[in-house]
């Protein structure tokens, strides 16, 4: 595999990490307040970027669990 490819699974790992937490993140909160379970189904990136806010809210961050 070359430093491309890895790169190229690299970024794409981590974007589908980052939309996995913030609808895991909604999906909870809807269930708290009682909403349907369609709004944690929410996605917009744009142009398929995920924006710096999110990405620092919902990346994954250097600290380990205990």
């Amino acid at each position: 595999m070359s430093i491309q490819e890895k790169s190229r699974a690299l970024m794409a790992r981590q974007y589908q990490q980052v939309k996995n937490r913030q609808q895991s993140m909604l999906m909870r909160s809807a269930q708290e307040l009682g909403l349907p379970e369609e709004v944690s189904h929410y996605w917009n990136p744009i142009q398929g970027k995920i924006d710096q806010t999110t990405r620092t809210i919902y990346g994954s961050s250097h600290a380990a669990m205990s």
